[in-house]
């Protein structure tokens, strides 16, 4: 039996992780580099070793050390999460090697999948249809699309859709450079892209005494940058015949190497319904919980009873029940390239209901870094129908206060509102289509956010008026005065609000013709016509948060008067991050013509490659960094002076 477990891995896995061995019994031991010395895993377990350092390749890549770091905290049980080590077979064989009990599939089924190439010839000798592999130094146009994988790992890194034909090698390079970042494996092959297809898997779970369970479908098919976020079980639309057949060819997968644990088998699905492997992910899913909610399983309890040599409960599984849908909530800016972002998380709270689950590594008052991925959390919700599963995330993801970092939360709750999904019109093209609408910058006199700016203004009033000491600056007056005005910036589109207001004997007035019923610090109750609307803020420094029943605002309050040395000079290329710069344009240097779009900059950061672009057709007239510096967001990495500017006398 297990009686301490290491998870080798972080953030939300390694904390779901430990509420299940809580519920089990099983003490836990948490690893962490430097960058997560305060993180929410490493408070959660009951011992934790620290790995020296905070790029991954120096801690959470260093099977060595979490092997050592097992020992030293007398865990006799190593669960890999998924990502990092989580599909090493090198790392499987050194923990059991070390007499440590390994909660994964054997060494040997990892190894025939680890490989995405070898994985698929292996699943063509078994009988599952497969897309034809296309050699890069053959591929003609009649080829194109194709796209890139790594052949070792997934997640989307290492990824690249190819077009056209003079661009492969660039991006095989590029492909190559990230797939060996993120997996210490540069292999890449090819295959066609397929447009407009689903992506479905099947989930398994398989015991060391012969049993297999297919535990349904999961459509996964809204993805950005070829990353997962939104998926549901089971997969909408499906006719039994498919469904079957997708069953059929999973548990066949997991036959054909001698699976334990649980797994994932991935499937393409085309435009007309014809299934292609994909690729079998040797480990649990991020997506796992919405399998648990259908099914009423815990998934972890399973595969630690299954490495403790325990056979499946029963020899077919439970029979589902209703649908799930998660969302996984990020700290990014979908609306500027999903670019990542980092910075204090003052709040995270989001709605508890009956048939909602939060899945996350953060709480209020933690620091979202560059080191990492940038998922905050996994929001489930599960009901008896699929509309109503998609109604509920949606309403919870809109009511949830999150204060910080810009998050993709408004992408969620449009994209769950979209047309296309609620009839579920799904395909990996989704945000293709549609980011544009579901990004959209509000214009400066639409309503909802204009009086979001005048409940700031209120609240920072009644702010000021409460504090202590002989100035009260902004207290409302007993005399008639001159309009106070303020001015915010909504983040993170800019758009500018001015709001102003006089102070009376009664209270505050707003120019724009609102009652005031109440206003609060905390917060501002407004009568708009006939209706009363409720606004809660929250400020830390210079930002305000405010948080409405149908929407939530972020503002910086902005000088009255603009600083004139605020300025950047024309071209300038500025890091839209914190992160390291991994690779310059070749020949880049200051008096090098570059194109408009050309990249020039590359930059890592929360474990994907940034590609910096000159802004127009002109001359680089300096560069500021080299390969191996790391920058802070904002910093002057090259300037560009256009062919069209006048040169300076």
């Amino acid at each position: 039996m297990i009686s301490t477990l290491l998870v080798a891995n972080r953030g939300e896995i390694a904390c779901r992780i430990f509420r299940t061995c809580r519920a089990l019994g099983i003490a836990t031991v948490a690893v962490y580099s430097d960058a997560d010395a305060d993180a929410l895993h490493v408070r959660e377990a009951d011992t934790a070793v620290r790995l020296p350092g905070a790029a991954p390749a120096d801690t959470y890549l260093r099977g060595d050390l979490v092997v050592r770091a097992a020992l030293a905290a007398g865990a006799d049980a190593v669960h890999p999460g998924y990502g990092f080590l989580s599909e090493n077979a090198g790392f499987a064989r050194a923990v059991q090697d070390a007499g440590l009990v390994w909660v994964g599939p054997p060494v040997k089924a990892i190894e025939l999948m680890a490989s995405k190439t070898r994985a698929k010839e292996l699943m063509a000798a078994a009988g599952v249809p497969l897309l034809a592999p296309v050699d890069p130094a053959r591929a003609t146009t009649d080829d194109l699309p194709l796209l890139l994988k790594a052949a070792a790992g997934g997640g989307g890194r290492g990824m690249r859709i190819v077009r056209e034909l003079a661009a492969l090698p660039a991006e095989l390079t590029a492909a190559s450079a990230e797939a060996a970042s993120a997996f210490g494996d540069g292999e890449v092959f090819a295959e066609p892209y397929v447009e407009r297809g689903r992506h479905v898997e099947v989930q398994v779970m398989a015991d060391g005494h012969g049993g297999i369970w297919a535990l349904g479908t999961r459509d996964c098919s809204l993805q950005r940058r070829h990353q997962k976020v939104i998926e549901e079980a089971p997969a909408p639309g499906l006719d039994d015949e498919l469904r079957d057949r997708l069953h059929d060819a999973a548990v066949a997968a997991a036959h054909a190497v001698g699976y334990q644990g649980a797994g994932t088998v991935e499937f393409l699905l085309t435009a007309d319904g014809r299934p292609y492997f994909l690729e079998m992910n040797t480990r649990l899913q991020v997506e796992h919980p919405v399998t648990e909610a259908v099914f009423g399983l815990d998934l972890v309890a399973l595969q630690l009873r299954i490495a403790e040599g325990e056979p499946l409960p029963t020899t077919a599984p439970p029979e589902p029940q209703g649908h799930a849908v998660e969302a996984r909530l990020y700290a990014e800016d979908p609306a500027r390239d999903w670019q990542p972002q980092t910075g204090a998380l003052h709040t995270l709270d989001v709605p508890t209901a009956p048939g909602l689950r939060l899945d996350t590594g953060y709480t209020d008052g933690d620091t979202i870094g560059v080191h990492y991925d940038p998922m905050l959390a996994k929001v489930i919700a599960h009901a008896p129908t699929r509309t109503e599963a998609v109604r509920l995330l949606a309403r919870a993801l809109e009511r949830a206060r999150i204060h910080g970092p810009v998050t993709n939360r408004d992408l969620l709750v449009r994209s769950l509102r979209h047309p296309d999904f609620r009839a579920a019109r799904l395909d990996t093209g989704f945000y293709d289509r549609h980011l544009d609408a579901l990004t959209p910058t509000p214009a400066p006199d639409e309503a909802e956010p204009r009086l979001a700016a005048l409940a700031a203004a209120l609240a920072d009033a009644a702010a000021r008026q409460q504090a202590p000491g002989p100035a009260r600056f902004g207290a409302w007056r007993n005399i008639s005065s001159q309009p106070r005005t303020k001015r915010y910036r909504a983040e993170p589109d800019g758009t500018e609000h001015e709001t102003a207001y006089r102070t009376t004997r009664t209270g505050p007035v707003p120019e724009t013709g609102e009652r005031v019923i109440a206003a609060r610090p905390d917060h501002v109750t407004l009568e708009v016509g006939s209706v009363t609307r409720h606004f809660d803020i929250a400020a830390h420094g210079d930002k305000a948060y405010v948080d409405t029943a149908t929407g939530s605002y972020t503002f910086t309050a902005l000088p009255r008067f603009t600083d004139p040395t605020d300025r950047t000079a024309p071209g300038s290329l500025l890091a839209p991050m914190p992160g390291t710069v991994v690779r310059i344009a070749d020949g880049l240097g200051a008096g090098a013509s570059v194109e408009a779009g050309q990249p020039l900059i590359w930059l890592e950061a929360m474990k994907m490659e940034h590609r910096i672009l000159a802004p127009a057709t002109g001359t680089l007239t300096a560069l500021h960094v080299a390969p191996g510096l790391q920058v802070e967001v904002g910093a002057l990495l090259a300037v560009v002076q256009d062919v069209q500017e006048e040169p300076k006398q």
